[in-house]
């Protein structure tokens, strides 16, 4: 899994995990940051107005919606920025798939 077609295929929570796993792995803490700086922008187009201005008051809360993945939408409104950053460190996909199905298989959450 190399291209876009094939990051294009995962489902937004998959891509959100990949990248986030990616970043935590390799301390990149400028994508992160990026991710920070775009979840209330993501709550909102998500429909979670009141979750982006409690985010903007509460760092913790930010954090732990960035690092967390949920069922609120809020992947799907940052989809581009996964699809991004997993092209731009392609090299690493194989790694974090076989993390993914090992993980899986394993009943890790």
């Amino acid at each position: 899994m190399t291209d876009l077609d094939d990051l294009e295929a995962l489902s937004s929570r998959e891509l959100h995990d990949l990248a986030v796993r990616r970043a935590r792995h390799h301390l990149d803490v400028g994508f992160l940051w990026q991710l920070l700086r775009e979840l209330p922008a993501g709550e909102i187009a998500a429909g979670h107005p009141e979750h982006a201005q409690a985010d903007s008051l509460k760092l913790s809360a930010l954090i732990g919606d960035a690092i967390d993945s949920d069922e609120s939408g809020i992947e799907d409104a940052l989809r581009p920025l996964y699809v991004d950053y997993l092209t731009k460190h392609k090299t690493d996909l194989p790694a974090l798939l076989e993390h993914e199905h090992q993980k899986e298989h394993s009943g890790e959450h």
